[in-house]
């Protein structure tokens, strides 16, 4: 019989072809495949705040397991950029003595009178070779109260900008020090 109009033939040509018989338009010569409402409005829709929420607390369990790590890190970075900053003065140290066969009194004398440490604090120095009796109380001191240089203490008060002279002492355990006349740098709590 009767002829097929263009959209009774886009509906036959998809069912043939395996998929589910989808209402046709005609637009100029050709026929559109056009999809149900229901699709349409999905797609308008957006997403619903339940989506959202779960989002949100996906990324905020994520935030909470990244932060304390990349807070170790930063701390890390710091404490070596510090240990690499008291090497660089005890050179500039070495130097001084070199040249004028005495420590100097200040770190002003060998231009680091304005160096701070990561955490922004001065770094700290004390003569020792030279200097007399005089300072003899604030010397840095080891476990067992002994002197850990005999030529000058150089070091930084930490990330919490407190010290005292024994490395005993809670206040000194962050310090980054240098010690044994310059054969150790690093952590008071390593040392």
């Amino acid at each position: 019989g009767s002829p097929f109009s263009l959209s009774d033939l886009g509906m036959i040509l998809a069912g043939q072809s395996g998929l589910a018989l989808l209402p046709c338009r005609l637009v100029g010569n050709s026929a559109m495949i056009v999809p149900p409402e229901s699709h349409r409005n999905r797609t308008q829709q957006g997403f619903t705040l339940l989506e959202l929420l779960i989002v949100v607390a996906i990324l905020a369990t994520l935030v909470a397991i990244a932060v304390p790590g990349l807070a170790y890190y930063v701390d890390k970075t710091r404490y070596q950029v510090a240990i690499s900053d008291l090497r660089s003065i005890s050179l500039d140290i070495l130097v001084y003595h070199q040249e004028n066969n005495a420590y100097p009194d200040s770190l002003h004398e060998v231009g680091r009178g304005a160096s701070r440490d990561p955490w922004g604090n001065p770094y700290q120095y004390l003569r020792i070779d030279g200097a007399g009796v005089n300072g003899r109380g604030q010397y840095r001191k080891d476990r067992n109260l002994v002197p850990v240089n005999t030529d000058y203490d150089l070091y930084s008060k930490g990330k919490d900008g407190k010290s005292a002279s024994p490395f005993t002492s809670a206040l000194s355990q962050d310090d980054i020090v240098r010690c044994n006349n310059g054969s150790y740098f690093g952590l008071v709590s390593d040392y």
